[in-house]
């Protein structure tokens, strides 16, 4: 595997407002991070200039880089700013309506039902069109294809310039004929059409979501495409011919080279906060925390995700705006909590923060770069808690210019600047704590359970707020915070995943079937990893199952042992299926006959593992001293100690009120509150005395 060969290794995590790089060094071991402002209207051209700022660190030519990993946010800005024009649909004659009456469901419940507006479909009505022909749910065909009518569908595409077209008929996860065939007929009468096919995009059943999930692979499948291509070309003059491996992040908690991701784009949905998730992980585990929050705030959004047993959760039940995508992804909730959204007035006269941001471009105000809105920076410069200036002096911040801003936000609510500027910092506070309080107490886990891992630019600068307004037992902040999305980026394997929908009772069901469908999907994910270059000896294949009481509408995803597929080893799974279900819901059938198992979807995931960095240990400490001091504002304003982080050892401990400062990142360590280096050089924040 080229990753694994010697030289240097770069991970780079683009996000809203900066692009985050880290290299490791595997001939000596070292590790060099940095950060550079990302450049939305050309994210390549950050991602470029992170590459040349890093080889500069560290001392290498291009030469000598043996692979570089990528996460991305352009499938999901794309898709979060309904950037999805010039989309057609075409599925089974009597379903063009799918899309339409979709699943029925109002947000928030009858609550919001009498002011819901529905939003706007991924695709209009009139650009839905229909084919003759019909499969039956287990693959069988009951009226044959009509190519009359695909070659109709075509050119109606192709006459009105719709250039990007997503196919989804009636039961094509259980025989791909009829979507392949249409893709032949596109291919020949509409050849500048980019094709996606729900049988390669999702083989499992429910016909809305593996429509709507092969939409959002069709729509962000030009964009990825031009984007991976830029990326390759610009390293390929960088090197100066063949261009080192490249690889893109998925959702899955994976990656995979640019070469197959230009194949499947909405595997890159989650690209970013998936690598984030996994970088707390691996830091976590390596502290002795196996079982944690993740919080990666940055610019525009914060990303919180739970750890537990060292493993980010799972789901294939998520959505990327208003869009279902039904493909393995790690759990993640977003909210417009970042360091660049807007304070802002509310039409009833209450301050609100966010979801809107200033991003990288203009930026919030003391940016000097054309912002004219206050943000929850602006908020932490006003109040001391952050330094004047940003990545170690290359950003100076204007304080007057926050100052100004905010003070026009405190006139019109009737606060003094410094109770305004606390009361934007409580409001993001609280909305990421509800973002918290999603992934554990709405799914059945107790929050004061768990340490937070708080990472990203903005991330740790309300750690000792959120500590407070959770119950949380601690916050753990790796050293370069501002990083760990771009090192999560170095500690991931190359991941596929595979499904198919096979429907049957668990009593007397097809073994035979099952183990060829396991097989099959097997194959492929072997297929995919020759294609990335592992040796067979190093392949590794994991199999799971959906099961499901009769009756019910959703599934429980268990493990399938490896082995032959016998009687033995079905029972087993149905046992770990009662047992899951307890777990998840407090009760089970196992011991009621009348209430049968039902499988519904077999999956198989293929890992070609990377060797990761270590991580590695810090040199003890003698005795955290501060480096200066200035006023903060966190009850009320005193002079405070600032200490800078990279003077401090293990064992350091650092009593609030205090600052902690490195390059990417700031830690307020508020009264009452207590930071301790430990081995690793992580700062294990915990509440000392009461409030």
């Amino acid at each position: 595997m080229p990753a694994t060969s010697p030289g240097i290794r770069i991970g780079i995590d683009t996000g809203g407002t900066f692009t985050d790089v880290v290299a490791v060094d595997q001939r000596t071991g070292r590790v060099v991070t940095t950060k550079t402002p990302s450049t939305p209207p050309d994210p390549a051209e950050g991602f470029m200039t992170g590459v040349h700022k890093v080889l500069g660190a560290i001392g290498a030519e291009p030469d000598a880089v043996a692979a570089v990993c990528h996460g991305t946010t352009v499938a999901t800005n794309r898709l979060l700013e309904g950037k999805v024009d010039d989309l057609g649909f075409i599925t089974t004659e009597g379903y063009e309506h799918v899309l339409e009456i979709a699943r029925q469901s109002v947000p928030d419940g009858y609550g919001n039902s009498y002011f819901w507006v529905k939003p706007p479909r991924i695709v209009p009505a009139d650009r839905v069109r229909t084919v003759r022909g019909r499969l039956a749910f287990d693959g069988g065909e009951i009226r044959p294809f009509d190519d009359d009518d695909a070659v109709a569908a075509a050119r109606f595409f192709r006459d009105r310039g719709i250039t990007t077209i997503g196919v989804c008929f009636l039961h094509s996860y259980a025989n791909p004929e009829h979507e392949l065939r249409m893709r032949d007929v596109l291919r020949r009468e509409h050849p500048d059409a980019v094709v996606s096919i729900s049988a390669e995009v999702l083989r499992e059943y429910r016909e809305y979501e593996r429509s709507v999930t092969t939409l959002v692979d069709a729509a962000v499948k030009p964009s990825i495409g031009r984007y991976v291509r830029t990326i390759a070309a610009r390293l390929a003059a960088l090197a100066g011919g063949e261009p080192p491996p490249f690889y893109v992040m998925k959702s899955n908690g994976g990656v995979l080279s640019a070469d197959e991701v230009v194949h499947q784009p909405i595997s890159t949905v989650l690209s970013g906060p998936a690598a984030g998730a996994l970088g707390a992980a691996v830091v976590a585990g390596a502290a002795g925390f196996d079982s944690v929050l993740t919080l990666d705030g940055g610019g525009t959004s914060t990303d919180v995700t739970v750890v537990v047993d060292g493993h980010p959760a799972l789901t294939t039940e998520g959505s990327v705006g208003a869009y279902p995508s039904k493909i393995p992804m790690i759990d993640v909730v977003t909210v417009g909590a970042g360091g660049g959204s807007i304070a802002w007035l509310s039409p009833e006269g209450t301050l609100k923060v966010g979801p809107r941001s200033a991003g990288a471009d203009p930026g919030p105000l003391c940016y000097g770069t054309g912002g004219t809105e206050p943000t929850v920076t602006d908020a932490h410069l006003l109040l001391g808690r952050i330094p004047p200036h940003l990545l170690g002096g290359e950003i100076p911040l204007d304080a007057n210019a926050a100052r100004a801003g905010i003070a026009r936000l405190a006139g019109e609510l009737g606060l003094s600047m410094r109770r305004c500027a606390a009361g934007i910092l409580e409001i993001s506070a609280w909305n990421q704590a509800n973002a918290l309080r999603r992934i554990t107490v709405s799914r059945g886990l107790d929050v004061r359970d768990f340490h937070l891992v708080s990472f990203g630019g903005s991330g740790p600068l309300l750690a000792c707020r959120l500590v407070d307004v959770l119950g949380l037992s601690g916050v753990l902040v790796p050293p370069n915070p501002g990083n760990l999305s771009a090192y999560g980026l170095l500690t991931v394997d190359v991941r596929n995943d595979y499904v198919r929908t096979a429907v049957a009772r668990h009593a007397g069901f097809d073994l035979d079937a099952v183990a060829k469908t396991l097989d099959d999907l097997t194959a492929e994910a072997d297929a995919a990893l020759t294609r990335e270059g592992f040796e067979r000896s190093v392949r590794q294949f994991t199999r799971t199952a959906d099961l499901r009481y009769v009756g019910q509408a959703y599934e429980v995803r268990v493990e399938v042992p490896a082995g032959p597929v016998t009687v033995q080893l079905a029972d087993a799974v149905a046992a770990a299926f009662h047992a899951e279900h307890r777990r998840l819901y407090g009760y089970d059938f196992a011991l009621d006959g009348r209430q049968e198992v039902e499988w519904v979807n077999l999956r198989v995931t293929g890992i070609g593992p990377i060797e990761r960095p270590p991580v590695e240990r810090v040199r003890a400490g003698d005795g955290a001293r501060p480096c200066d001091s200035r006023p903060v504002c966190f009850d009320d304003w005193a002079d405070t100690p600032v200490y800078d982080r990279s003077a401090l050892g293990a064992g350091d401990v650092v009593d609030g009120p205090a600052v902690v400062e490195e390059f990417g990142s700031t830690v307020p360590v508020h009264p009452g509150f207590r930071a301790v280096v430990d081995p690793f050089g992580n700062l294990l924040i915990t509440r000392e005395v009461a409030a």
